[in-house]
């Protein structure tokens, strides 16, 4: 495998919570002295973009801001570009990054918003949805890794609400052929020529496979066993870890 380009979630291969996973932040070093591209995607919907590129950095990471690229910000991005009037319902952490709610709301854009979930908020959602409102959400993940265990992510409330008002949700963040698509153009590559690295099944490895993108699973963050055997959603490649992963990509 010669890609000529790589995509990396963070969360689960990368990082686990505030501290680096064992032997990722040399990995990453020696990835990027190979001279390849990156891009670091992630459905991450609770830290804003410049706290979680310092928050990597603390770690030890070594990487650009401009190289992050976050499901929040493709919300932001596709709901200017629309002219739509956002009710945003995210964590308190992004709410500046995001942006004030219009009085009038013509969308519903639902982010992760961790303990802040409340049953008026979401009735509230429910109510606009019914009126005929459309949802967008950042992400329908369905759990993640924290430094105690996995926890519950977005994707339960997403189909929540789906389920109640009868609808589909526009995804932003992964696994929409669009954030990996935009992650490509900037690169300048197309899906063959690059490949992912990832920790999750369905978000990672399926929607880099949809997108025409070659996914190498980790056996990090989220990972299950028998993940990298199902029907369906097939790695090119499994490995232990973020550094095994480059070791096969760079030597």
């Amino acid at each position: 495998m010669s890609p000529k380009a790589v995509l990396i979630d963070l969360a689960g291969v990368l990082h686990t919570g505030d501290d680096a996973l064992p032997g990722a932040v040399r990995a990453l070093d020696r990835l990027r002295a190979s001279g390849l591209p990156l891009r670091f995607l992630t459905n991450t919907t609770r830290t804003p973009s410049p706290l979680l590129f310092a928050k990597l950095q603390r770690m030890g990471f070594t990487l650009a801001a401009s190289e992050i690229q976050t499901a929040a910000l493709a919300a932001r991005t596709l709901v200017r570009s629309r002219g739509r009037r956002p009710l945003w319902l995210v964590h308190p952490d992004i709410a500046e990054e995001m942006g004030d709610s219009d009085p009038h709301p013509d969308i519903v854009v639902l982010g992760d918003m961790g303990t802040h979930f409340t049953y008026p908020i979401l009735n509230h959602a429910f109510r606009l949805l019914m009126q005929g409102v459309p949802l967008m959400a950042m992400a329908r993940n369905r759990y993640f890794m924290e430094g105690d265990g996995l926890s519950l992510d977005m994707g339960a409330f997403v189909a929540g609400l789906e389920f109640s008002a009868g609808i589909k949700a526009e995804i932003t963040g992964k696994p929409a052929l669009s954030f990996f698509t935009a992650a490509l153009s900037e690169l300048g590559v197309g899906a063959a020529e690059a490949v992912l690295i990832g920790d999750d099944l369905a978000d990672d490895i399926g929607g880099a496979q949809a997108a025409g993108i070659p996914g190498i699973l980790v056996r990090t963050g989220k990972f299950r066993a028998g993940d990298d055997a199902h029907p369906d959603l097939r790695p090119v490649a499994t490995y232990d870890d973020f550094a095994a992963a480059v070791s096969a990509l760079v030597g």
